[in-house]
C-alpha cells in the first residue's frame, strides 16, 4: 500500500529522519578518541533523561528483557527476598525475572487496570521488621494496561516504613515520555529500552544506578557475567566498553538526546499527556471504555481500549493490519482479545496522532463495532484545538 505505515503500537516507535541519518555514518573505531566522545555524550544526555545527578549510566547492546535481568543479578542473591508490585503483563516478568535466579518473590498483585497500591506496599514494608525483603520491584508505566503508577508514592511508603529495601523500577515506556525523577524519588535502579520515548530502534539496555545499588552489587552472589555492571563502568570511565558496543545505535542515541534538549524534558511531557487526553476523549466519545480505572494513573504513552462484549481484539488489531497497514498493540495476558492498544509516544505530533485515529475509527466500523464515524476525532480535534487556543492565550 503506498504511503507510510501507522506504527500506533506502544512501541518500537517510528525512528525520526535525523536518527536515522545520524545511524548512516561509517563505524568508527570503538577504541579511539572519537568513540569516547561520544560515549561521553550519551551517558551525560542520559542522565539529563533520568534527571540525576549522582546516578551512574550503563549501556548494554540488549533488550529491556535484559535490562531487567541486570537489575537482579547485579543487586541480589539467590535465596534473597524482594517485594513485586504485580499489575500487568510486564510486571509479572519483572518478577518472573527474579524468581529464575533463585529470588523468592512476595507479591502484591491489583487487577489489570489498577496501579502499584503504595498503601499496601507500605504495611508489607511494615509488617517486615527483620528486613529481610531486599528490593521492591515496580514498573512505572504497565505498557500492557496504560496505566502509570505513582513511584513517589512508593518511595514515600518507603521512607515511612523506615525499610531500606532496594527500589528497582521499570521505566521502558515512560522514560523521556512521562516525567520520571530518579534523584528525587530515590529510585536505586531504574531501567529502559531505546525504542519508545527515546525514538531509537530496539538493540540497548539502559539502566541508571543509585550508589546504594552500587554498594549492594558488592554483596549480591547471582550469576552474572555479560550482565555484570562493574567492567561496563569501569571501561567507561576511558570511553570505552569492555566488547564490541552497538556503535550506530550510540550514534543514534546521542541525537536522540540531542533532539530532547531541543524541546526541553518539560515541553516533551507536556506534549505526550497532551496527546494522550486528546487520545482518551476520541476512544470516550466512540463509546468505548479505557481499561485504566484510575484518571490519576492514565498513562501519557498509550490507551489500553476495551473492546465491547462479543468482539475479540486481536482479530481486530490483525484486521485493521491487513486492511490499512495500520498497527496496533495486541491484549497481554490476562487481557488478551479484550483490549487494544493505541501508542501515542515518541517523535509524534497531532496530525500523527488524529490519523491514527481516524484509521481506528474506520476499523472499528469495519470489523462491525457500532461507533459513528468522526466522533472521536470530532472530540480529539476539538481538544487539541482548544488546548492550542489556551496555550496561545496565557502566552
Amino acid at each position: 500500500m503506498p504511503g507510510r505505515s501507522f506504527l500506533q503500537i506502544p512501541g518500537p516507535t517510528l525512528v525520526p529522519e535525523r536518527i536515522v541519518r545520524a545511524m548512516s555514518q561509517p563505524i568508527i573505531d570503538h577504541r579511539g578518541p572519537r568513540f569516547a566522545a561520544l560515549v561521553e555524550a550519551c551517558l551525560d544526555g542520559l542522565k539529563r533523561v533520568f534527571q540525576t545527578r549522582t546516578g551512574r549510566i550503563v549501556l548494554y547492546p540488549g533488550s529491556g528483557t535484559g535490562a531487567w535481568e541486570a537489575a537482579i543479578v547485579n543487586t541480589l542473591s539467590p535465596g534473597d527476598r524482594v517485594l513485586a508490585c504485580i499489575n500487568g503483563h510486564f510486571s509479572t516478568g519483572f518478577a518472573r525475572t527474579a524468581e529464575a535466579y533463585g529470588v523468592e518473590c512476595e507479591r502484591v498483585e491489583v487487577p489489570y487496570g489498577d496501579g502499584a497500591p503504595a498503601d499496601e506496599v507500605e504495611r508489607r514494608l511494615r509488617a517486615d521488621a527483620a528486613h529481610q525483603l531486599k528490593a521492591l520491584l515496580v514498573v512505572h508505566n504497565e505498557t500492557s494496561t496504560g496505566v502509570t503508577s505513582n513511584v513517589a508514592a512508593v518511595r514515600a511508603a518507603l521512607d515511612r516504613a523506615q525499610h531500606p529495601a532496594l527500589l528497582l523500577v521499570d521505566t521502558v515506556s515512560s522514560l523521556a515520555s512521562i516525567d520520571l525523577r530518579f534523584d528525587d524519588w530515590g529510585v536505586d535502579v531504574a531501567l529502559t529500552g531505546p525504542q519508545k520515548g527515546l525514538m531509537l530502534p530496539p538493540g540497548m539496555a539502559i539502566l541508571a544506578v543509585s550508589e546504594k545499588a552500587l554498594t549492594a552489587s558488592d554483596k549480591a552472589r547471582c550469576p552474572r557475567s555479560y550482565w555484570d555492571w562493574r567492567p561496563i563502568l569501569e571501561r567507561n570511565r576511558r570511553g570505552e566498553f569492555p566488547y564490541t558496543p552497538a556503535t550506530l545505535l550510540l550514534f543514534g542515541l546521542e541525537e536522540a538526546l540531542r533532539m530532547l534538549d531541543e524541546e526541553g524534558l518539560p515541553r516533551v511531557f507536556a506534549r505526550h499527556a497532551r496527546l494522550a487526553e486528546a487520545c482518551r476523549r476520541a476512544v470516550s466519545a466512540l463509546g468505548l471504555a479505557l481499561l485504566c480505572r484510575n484518571p490519576a494513573e492514565y498513562s501519557h504513552t498509550l490507551t489500553a481500549v476495551v473492546m465491547p462484549p462479543g468482539f475479540d481484539s486481536d482479530e481486530f488489531v490483525r484486521h485493521a493490519h491487513r486492511r490499512l497497514d495500520l498497527s496496533l498493540g495486541v491484549g497481554l495476558g490476562a487481557v488478551r482479545g479484550k483490549v487494544f492498544r493505541i501508542g501515542h509516544l515518541g517523535s509524534l505530533n497531532e496530525l500523527d496522532l488524529l490519523g491514527g485515529l481516524a484509521g481506528v475509527e474506520m476499523m472499528l466500523k469495519d470489523f462491525g463495532v457500532p461507533v459513528r464515524l468522526g466522533a472521536g476525532l470530532a472530540a480529539a480535534q476539538e481538544f487539541l484545538l482548544s488546548e492550542a487556543i489556551s496555550a496561545e492565550a496565557r502566552a
